[in-house]
């Protein structure tokens, strides 16, 4: 498939960049700061395997559930580390150097983390991608970070990621080779299999080849990590390995108290940041053993518990319910589970209630996003109803102010305003995109984009938001991009999106839209035009709702917080 006119034109404005503009962003004083208050150490990922596999080796480290076939396959430490390096030499030899781009869209498989690892031994930068990303956003990513290597499943949940690449293959140029784990693997392409793990690259190679090729914590990208935003484009967030790394003990060692000792659950994609962050690296930097759900499916969650001895999980809001409400809970041992760390959408109170009856653990709320990770939580000590009313307080590191949205001075507690940030987990800029950071960042703060309260204690409960975007299952919704898709139907004049409550989503969204004259459009109509234009089945419009005329201002912009209202008495 080729790109579009309009396409190609935004893809060619994007990457006219100078080379610098991807590096480090971070002002240097803060650098300084966080390397002097050691939060930002010497230590990368792959450090920490090292170090395991010497001390430990037999020790498993993954633990990696397949829904399809219902099994399981597991890692040691040992054999963690021979096969990064395998994969290391692998990557090498397929003219991936340094600050090179690698493409990952793997549902939560061993293979995930083993490509992770092996990209930070050789110093380039991971792109990890949710497996619900189609066409459009893969072409984005890629093109974006002319990606070396991309790595795929063939098929995932009757969706063949093969096709899509072969679609894709003319319009990324810099590629250099598709790796299929799993078979059938299309023509051109190469097995992981085959042509990455049987390939005894490292016969004959020194192992201090590939240490020379170590990234610097600090100014080297260890990880792209692209969210939606308001622009409607994907914003390529980037991370360091001071970044990752200081995310990864926080929020277990400073915030809960984990040790090596604890056992995680990630259900949560990996190609997000949450799972990337706290279920590979994390475990990694414990020392502990982390478990993969490539599907997330309560009953099977609640037998892992119990088999793994789990004692630590994070998801958004829908994982917490499912789990709560799982029908096999009487027929396994979940006690070993602690803690059910919960972020994306707030918890509702009679949730937070029906989960500490029916699960052992405590449930912590945070606040956070991709740019800066976990940012505020609920501490252990707190009381258990805290999670449901507040968004807790700072992680050790982080700080958070409530500001005036125009003068950005300080506003006394209880007072709604702009959300600020600031921390050694903070990203370190947009990829190829220093306005936004520029945009986004007041020499030292960082905007969120999120409304919020403060109380007394320093505690924060997010209000609203001034971000144009849906929040579903934890998930954004590129709202700017779903009503660009939709108001190029021939039949709708004018479109807005705009977020629903969902007792289970947290929010779900709706397609508010004009229509042509004479014109009639259903909600089947756009469900067949967004899988023509072959975007994420997640950000589809769960509701349409059709309208003679949109609310607007005197100067035609569109009042969504009227619509919100309209949507909500069309409900009743």
């Amino acid at each position: 498939m080729r790109l579009s006119e309009t396409e190609a034109m935004l893809c060619l404005q994007s990457l006219t960049v100078i080379e610098g503009d991807k590096m480090l962003q971070t002002p240097s004083e803060l650098v300084e700061r966080y390397q002097r208050e050691e939060w930002w150490g010497d230590m990368v990922v792959t450090d920490y395997l090292d170090r395991w596999a010497d001390e430990k080796p037999d020790q498993v480290a993954l633990v990696s559930h397949f829904y399809a076939t219902d099994h399981t396959e597991t890692l040691s430490y040992r054999q963690l580390h021979r096969l990064v390096e395998r994969a290391a030499w692998a990557l090498l030899d397929l003219g991936v150097e340094p600050g090179d781009a690698v493409a990952v869209q793997l549902p939560n498989w061993w293979h995930f983390t083993l490509l992770y690892l092996a990209c930070v031994r050789i110093g380039a930068a991971i792109v990890p991608i949710t497996p619900i990303m189609r066409h459009r956003q893969i072409r984005l990513m890629l093109g974006r970070t002319e990606a070396r290597v991309m790595a795929i499943p063939p098929k995932f949940r009757n969706f063949d990621y093969g096709a899509m690449m072969e679609e894709l293959s003319e319009d990324l140029p810099s590629l250099r080779a598709v790796i299929v784990i799993g078979e059938p693997v299309p023509e051109g392409m190469l097995s992981f299999e085959r042509d990455v793990l049987l390939q005894r690259r490292e016969v004959g190679r020194s192992r201090e080849e590939l240490q020379r090729l170590r990234p610097d914590p600090v100014h080297a990208v260890s990880a792209i990590c692209f969210t939606s935003g308001t622009t409607g484009e994907p914003k390529g967030v980037m991370h360091n390995q001071a970044t990752i790394m200081y995310h990864s003990r926080s929020a277990g060692e400073s915030a809960l108290g984990l040790t090596q000792d604890d056992r995680i659950l990630m259900g949560s994609p990996l190609g997000h940041y949450t799972g990337f962050a706290y279920g590979i690296n994390m475990p990694l930097a414990l020392g502990s053993k982390a478990v993969l759900m490539d599907m997330w499916e309560p009953n099977t969650a609640v037998r892992l518990i119990d088999e793994e001895e789990v004692s630590w999980t994070m998801g958004a809001t829908p994982f917490l319910m499912d789990l709560a409400r799982s029908n096999t809970l009487e027929q396994h041992d979940v006690s070993s589970l602690r803690y059910f760390v919960c972020a994306g959408a707030t918890i509702p109170s009679a949730l937070v209630e029906e989960a500490h009856h029916r699960l052992p653990c405590r449930v912590i709320s945070v606040w956070g996003m991709t740019e800066d990770g976990a940012v505020t939580f609920i501490s252990p000590d707190d009381p258990p109803s805290r999670a449901a009313e507040s968004d807790g307080g700072p992680v050790p590191g982080m700080e958070v102010r409530i500001v005036d949205p125009v003068s950005r001075k300080p506003l006394p507690s209880g007072t709604e305003g702009l959300l600020v940030a600031r921390g050694p987990g903070q990203f370190v800029g947009y990829y190829k995109r220093p306005d936004l950071w520029e945009e986004a960042h007041d020499g030292q703060w960082f905007n969120t984009g999120d409304l919020a309260r403060m109380d007394e204690q320093g505690y924060i409960r997010i209000s609203g938001r001034t971000k144009d975007i849906v929040i579903r299952g934890g998930e954004n919704v590129p709202v700017v991009e779903v009503e660009e898709i939709l108001f190029r139907h021939p039949k709708v004049r004018e479109v807005a999106v705009v977020a629903t409550p969902d007792p289970r989503m947290g929010e779900r969204a709706c397609a508010c839209v004009a229509l042509s004259e004479g014109e009639q459009f259903t909600f089947e109509e756009l469900q067949a035009w967004f899988d023509q234009n072959q975007t994420a089945k997640q950000y589809w419009p769960e509701r349409l709702e059709v309208f003679d005329e949109l609310p607007k201002t005197p100067s035609g912009k569109i009042q969504k917080f009227l619509l919100r209202d309209l949507v909500a008495d069309r409900q009743i």
